[in-house]
Order: C-alpha cells, then sequence, then structure tokens
C-alpha cells in the first residue's frame, strides 16, 4: 500500500499546483502589506478572505485533477451553455455595484459569472475546434460558428459593462485561433475587420468613461486630478521602487490612500513600490515558469482537444498579467483586469483554480488515466 502511494505521488504532477503556491505566497504577503493600514475600512482583514479562497480554489484545483480529460471534452458545450445563462441572469437580476451589474448574488453565495465564462469558452472552443477540421489551417467561414460562440458572451459581459472581461473573452479566441493555424488571407480578412470594428467601437460601443480611459492613456496628465489620478499615482508608485523597492509594508501609496483599488487592479504598482526592480523581476519569473510549463504540455500531449484546452488555460493567465502589468505601468489602458493569484477577488481565484486543475488533469492524463 506504502508503496501504491509512493508510485502514485511519483507520476503525479505537481508543478502547477507549486506555481499557483509560488505566485500566491507573494500575492497574499502583498495584499497584507497593502491593506494592513486601513483598519478603519476593515480592508485589513481582506488577506484572511484570501487565503480562504485560496484553499477553496486548491481544493478545486486538486479535485479537477482527478478528472479525467475526456470529461472535460463530454461537458464542454453543457457548461458553455450553463455559465452563458449565467451571464443572462446577472443582466436580469444581477446586483449592482461601482456603477456596474456584474454580481450575482444567490443567497450567502455572491459571484462573478463572466469569470467562470472564461473556463466555460475555453472548454467549448477547444472541443469545437478539435472535431472541425483539425488538421488544416482555418478559413475565414470556418470562424463564424466558434466566432458567435465567443462574441454572444463578450457582448453580454461589455453591457454590463465590462469592458475588461469581455475584451479578454476575444483574445482567448485569438490565441485559440492562431494556435489552431489561420490562412494569410483570413489573418488579413481579421485585421481589416479588427481595425473597422475598433473605430465603430470608439465612436458608438463606448460609454464616456470608457473613451476617457483612452484619452487619459495618451496624456494622464490632462486631467491629472479626474479621470488620470489613478494612472499617474501607479506610476508614481512603480518610478518610487527604484531597483530594490521600499520596503514590506513601507508603500506610501498604499497606506496614504493615494492609489485607490491597490488591493485589486493595481496590486502590481504596490508590488513594484515595495520591492522595486529586482522584486518585479522575480515575479514576472514566476508567472513565466508557468506559461513556459503549459505551452510545453500543450505540444507535447497527444489529443488535440486537450492541447487547445491547455493553451486557452495559458491564454487566461498570460492575457491578465500582461494586461494588469501593462494597464499599471502606462503601456495599457486602465481596465479592471486583475493579476492572477495576487489581485483580490473569490471569483478570479476559483477560475484560476480550475485553469490549474485542468492542466494537471492533462498532464496527468499521460501516466495516471491511461
Amino acid at each position: 500500500m506504502k508503496q501504491t502511494i509512493l508510485q502514485f505521488l511519483k507520476r503525479y504532477d505537481f508543478s502547477f499546483l507549486g506555481s499557483m503556491l509560488s505566485i500566491f505566497i507573494v500575492g497574499v504577503l502583498n495584499l497584507y502589506s497593502s491593506t494592513h493600514a486601513d483598519t478603519a475600512t476593515g480592508l485589513d482583514k481582506l488577506y484572511q478572505s484570501q487565503i480562504m479562497w485560496f484553499l477553496l480554489a486548491n481544493i478545486v484545483a486538486v479535485t479537477v485533477s482527478f478528472i479525467n480529460p475526456k470529461t472535460f471534452e463530454r461537458f464542454a458545450y453543457p457548461g458553455y451553455v450553463v455559465t452563458l445563462f449565467l451571464i443572462f441572469l446577472v443582466l436580469i437580476m444581477g446586483k449592482v455595484g461601482m456603477g456596474a451589474q456584474r454580481w450575482l448574488v444567490l443567497g450567502p453565495i455572491r459571484m462573478q459569472p463572466s469569470e467562470f465564462m472564461k473556463m466555460g469558452l475555453v472548454l467549448c472552443l477547444a472541443r469545437y475546434f478539435s472535431r472541425v477540421s483539425p488538421e488544416r489551417p482555418l478559413g475565414f467561414k470556418d470562424l463564424i460558428v466558434p466566432g458567435l460562440i465567443t462574441m454572444i458572451p463578450a457582448i453580454m459581459v461589455v453591457i454590463q459593462p465590462d469592458l475588461g472581461t469581455g475584451m479578454l473573452l476575444v483574445f482567448i479566441f485569438i490565441f485559440i485561433i492562431f494556435y489552431k493555424r489561420l490562412t494569410w488571407r483570413t489573418i488579413a480578412t481579421l485585421g481589416v475587420i479588427g481595425l473597422v470594428s475598433g473605430v465603430l467601437m470608439y465612436n458608438f460601443g463606448l460609454r464616456d468613461y470608457q473613451r476617457k480611459r483612452i484619452h487619459t492613456f495618451i496624456d494622464p496628465y490632462e486631467d491629472a486630478k479626474g479621470s488620470g489620478y489613478n494612472a499617474i499615482q501607479s506610476e508614481i508608485a512603480i518610478g518610487s521602487g527604484r531597483l530594490f523597492g521600499k520596503g514590506f509594508k513601507n508603500s506610501s501609496q498604499a497606506s496614504l490612500n493615494y492609489l485607490p483599488e491597490n488591493h485589486t487592479d493595481f496590486v502590481f504598482a504596490i508590488f513594484n513600490e515595495e520591492h522595486g526592480f529586482f522584486g518585479s523581476l522575480f515575479l514576472i519569473i514566476l508567472y513565466l515558469v508557468l506559461f513556459m510549463r503549459l505551452i510545453w504540455l500543450a505540444t507535447s500531449v497527444q489529443r488535440f482537444f486537450d492541447s487547445l484546452m491547455v493553451i486557452g488555460v495559458a491564454a487566461i493567465f498570460f492575457c491578465h498579467a500582461f494586461i494588469n502589468m501593462s494597464m499599471v505601468s502606462g503601456l495599457l489602458p486602465i481596465v479592471g483586469i486583475p493579476l492572477p493569484l495576487m489581485s483580490y477577488g473569490g471569483s478570479s481565484m476559483l477560475t484560476f483554480g480550475v485553469g490549474i486543475g485542468i492542466a494537471t488533469s492533462i498532464s496527468n492524463s499521460r501516466n495516471l488515466f491511461n
């Protein structure tokens, strides 16, 4: 019996759970540091809730890791339909908070279904592309159905409004179709459609405050005390960290509340301020280890569905990390995208846990499920 357990542990892939734990430890310490002074508002206790969410996310990840990947394929479409229905419920009876209707409250349970749609979309697209012409490059007609599968929830999420998550769903679609391979004509067509859609979206689809974010990105000092305030304070936090940072719990931007949402969207700015360039480089390396491990797994599995799923999971983590770090650094407009396993949030933590569980399950399928 002991030998059997040892053999199982040797064959179980702990690398993804290890990456998840490493990033979370950095994240929860940063969350404690950025909120410890907010005793009046109760934010100083957020790190305790974050630990509870992480433990739950780990339970979910480990549970999912024991599911045969063929089961994911079987329930891909039903899972997509369920998450789409939850987003529809948000538009009808969702709770409004901070000017947006993004949350669904069922008794003591408060969740953000758009977070779960990220994984639902990955599963759905992976099944669709694995069944439809998996060998040849995609033409434009091949993208009509999966494009609708993507755009329906993306538009519903943007209506909430949650432009950041809506854009992220589109990025997941783009990652998967490029991995699947496109003809050059299709790439050119998508480029034209993207350019025209961007112009139309800017003029007719964006709300005033969303359009203002773009103006702020170009010149935040045009409205330094208004729409440009967060961007400026974020850049100050990052710049003041210099090479080695001010030290743990020594962020002036956090302790003096100069930078709003420093426990969610702007955690990376606070981390930069306290740990500087080298600390941020260490965090980026942790993410790169996870990304490279996911890419290696996607290219080493035999089933095309499994490969597409892993690429989808990698797209979720990469887009979150890249967009969040870029927006707080002034390289992209500010949108509400959390930093994986660093930003406070239960729904996003569970989503990342599911993603880690799926990757582990697919890795384990090479030697545990045969």
